[in-house]
């Protein structure tokens, strides 16, 4: 029979370890999509061996956030068979998910998806791993686009896939990368591209599809954020024509409002019952909207507030504490706003160190992370002023928004995955 002060000890030992290991990161925006970790304390300075818990390569190519759940890590990547020429430009890839050991980053599994050559090629810097894996804890789901969505268990069993969707064929040859969005029992899938677009809701269990919403709009690399707002939930959309929201039950177009720039990619954000959604290229528009509404709300009351200068591109608004952060287009240049009314607190500010953006701001410890293309990352405080706090860099690109878990930051870079830890 075991002691009391046995049993004593284990419980104290299981409750370290929750506290450990407090919070996940399941989606390349987090748990509720803002960019935001309210429990970790991520380290803010770094090196490509300063604070480096552990670093591995990734074979091949891919954009893909990282995404970890309790021990586990995982990303997506396009691997060129070896040995098999590619035709043209395009090569033929093994799409596939990794699996690593938080802890130590010892790869557990590794599953090839599907081996194909893409059909259209892609943006230069872009790649056609480009859309972030997600999960619940009991599967992981990795979007490969016009190769198909398929699930895993967290061992690396393959449970069912879809690739049945189309082919996309995306605007200028661009090349795919929307994300899409765990929700209950769903699984949300962007379709936008040139030819028919729409948002599916899938059975997360089985991929069957439960609804499909037509979408009048052009190629689009946003992803469905999924709110609540008076008992409804409800499925927000940027896009070129409109940003649009859906009752996510039914697939139901809900409300409307045009204003959008073209080949919009940065996703919505939400809090206090507003979604905020924008783009910024060959134009500017970032707009903070009720959930009432219905119909077209374009000039109506339920448009809070808009801006016309200096919005998002390529990377999505940071909405911490009440303040939305954004960069102008995809430059290092920021701004920070009051989310209630649209007054702005600083910018737009120039970052010194910071120069294309791809990947997303995201907010830790009291602290906000702005990561360039350059592999540079500068922390600054969460706060109405902006203060420079540290410059990092990992010495390689990235172009994939980072994940803060706990006491520990993953970043995805050109070569390899890295765990920054200062313990």
């Amino acid at each position: 029979m075991r002691s009391p002060i046995l049993l004593t000890l284990c419980v104290i030992a299981a409750s370290s370890l929750t506290e450990l290991r407090a919070e996940n990161w399941p989606h390349w925006r987090g748990d509720n999509g803002n960019g935001v970790s309210e429990t970790a304390d991520t380290p803010t300075r770094w090196s490509d061996s300063e604070n480096v818990k552990w670093k591995v390569e990734i074979p091949g190519q891919g954009s893909g956030s990282p995404i970890v759940w309790e021990d586990k890590v995982f990303v997506v990547s396009g691997v060129p068979v070896a040995g098999v020429a590619g035709g043209g430009s395009i090569p033929t890839l093994q799409f596939t998910v990794f699996c690593f050991d938080r802890e130590s980053g010892k790869e557990l599994w590794k599953q090839v998806a599907v081996v194909a050559k893409p059909h259209q090629q892609t943006h230069s810097t872009n790649n056609f791993a480009s859309a972030s894996p997600c999960t619940d804890g009991q599967h992981v789901y990795a979007h490969f686009g016009s190769r198909g969505l398929f699930c895993y268990t967290m061992n690396g069993d393959l449970v069912w896939k879809r690739d049945d969707l189309g082919k996309m064929q995306t605007r200028n040859d661009f090349g795919e990368g929307s994300s899409p969005t765990l929700e209950g029992d769903m699984i949300l899938v962007p379709w936008d591209h040139e030819g028919a677009s729409a948002l599916f809701a899938l059975d997360k269990s089985t991929g069957n599809t439960i609804w499909k919403a037509d979408r009048d709009e052009p190629t689009c690399w946003a992803t469905p954020l999924v709110v609540q707002h008076d008992g409804q939930k409800q499925v927000i959309m940027n896009g070129q024509n409109n940003a649009r929201s859906y009752d996510l039950a039914t697939g139901k177009e809900l409300w409307r409002c045009g204003g959008q720039t073209e080949r919009p990619v940065a996703s919505a954000v939400f809090a206090n019952g507003i979604a905020y959604v924008g783009s910024g290229f060959r134009g500017s528009f970032l707009g903070a909207f009720r959930l009432t509404g219905t119909g077209d709300i374009e000039n109506t009351e339920s448009v809070i507030w808009d801006v016309h200068q200096d919005t998002p591109d390529i990377a999505s608004p940071l909405l911490s504490s009440g303040r939305l952060y954004f960069y102008k287009g995809k430059s290092g240049t920021l701004t920070c706003v009051d989310a209630a009314t649209g007054e702005r607190h600083f910018g737009p500010t120039r970052v010194p160190g910071l120069d294309s953006i791809y990947a997303s701001p995201i907010a830790a410890g009291g602290h906000v992370y702005l990561t360039a293309r350059n592999g540079t990352t500068v922390v600054i405080k969460d706060a109405k002023e902006f203060e420079i706090v540290s410059t990092n860099s990992v010495g390689e690109t990235v172009d994939a928004t980072p994940a803060p878990v706990d006491s520990e930051l993953f970043i995805r870079g050109a070569q390899h995955l890295f765990c920054i830890s200062e313990g």
